[in-house]
């Protein structure tokens, strides 16, 4: 496992120097979609964490937002080489770059960089999350009325606003706040480090979700769907909170799915 995480380290580091780099170059902008972009960096810091891990890991697996799926081997590299990129391209500093290794089904070590913040969260298995090597946890706030929740909306969001807006009316009656900052990865290290209580969204994709769900669960979280069973990060239903809220939050989904 040490060669796994120096590995993971390394390709965090220089992928995340390939993007502080590029945000003060100009940027140009490819939409994949109407909502969903890519740019440049994106694809060439996937490349290089590509690189990084076939050099060391040559029939590993790979499972990464803009190259596709590698399916060859149990052990399982998920890589978002840009998570934000929306932020990104309007020079927003809510971006990061997202890895998570997976062995035989199971999360074993995730890392979450946001070179424009200087903000590393890293997780492994049993380990315990830490936040630029220091420890972190959950919230404490015990009720829906006194939390901060953040969410994010699917790319089919135009076509679906009023349903996924059903959501957002709920839970803004309920609590202290919502916010919506653009980033999965970032959205579940902030749960893990105690800055919001909760989050949901609908139809992540592995990448986004793998390394920050690690971070989030060893920093004490609760994961789930939104029937209450355990989060799948190949699943299309994100529920994660400081435990406290989690019953809260499920019953005003349940009612409105």
């Amino acid at each position: 496992m040490r060669k796994i995480k120096q590995t993971l380290e390394k390709a965090l580091m220089e992928a995340g120097g390939i993007l502080k780099r590029a945000v003060h170059q100009p940027i140009k902008v490819h939409y994949k979609s109407p909502l969903s972009l890519v740019t440049k960096t994106d694809k060439e810091a996937e490349r290089r964490i590509i690189e990084i891990i076939r050099k060391r890991f040559p029939k590993h697996s790979i499972l990464a937002e803009e190259s596709g799926k590698s399916y060859r081997h149990t052990c399982k590299w998920m890589i978002d080489p840009v998570d934000g990129t929306t932020n990104f391209a309007h020079r927003l500093p809510l971006a990061c770059v997202s890895i998570g290794f997976e062995e035989d089904g199971i999360l074993k070590v995730g890392g979450v960089w946001n070179p424009f913040l200087s903000e590393w969260f890293w997780a492994e298995r049993g380990k315990g999350a830490s936040l630029n090597g220091k420890r972190i946890r959950v919230s404490t706030n015990p009720t829906l009325r006194e939390s901060l929740l953040v969410t994010g909306f699917p790319y089919d969001r135009r076509k679906r606003a009023d349903y996924y807006l059903r959501f957002m009316k709920a839970f803004m009656m309920k609590t202290q706040g919502i916010r919506r900052l653009g980033s999965a990865a970032l959205d579940l290290c902030y749960v893990a480090c105690g800055r919001f209580d909760g989050y949901w969204e609908f139809k992540l994709n592995p990448w986004d979700q793998a390394a920050g769900a690690l971070i989030a669960r060893e920093a004490g979280a609760a994961l789930s769907d939104f029937s209450g069973r355990p989060m799948d990060i190949y699943g299309n239903q994100t529920l994660v909170t400081n435990g406290k809220i989690h019953s809260e939050m499920l019953k005003i989904i349940r009612k409105l799915l």
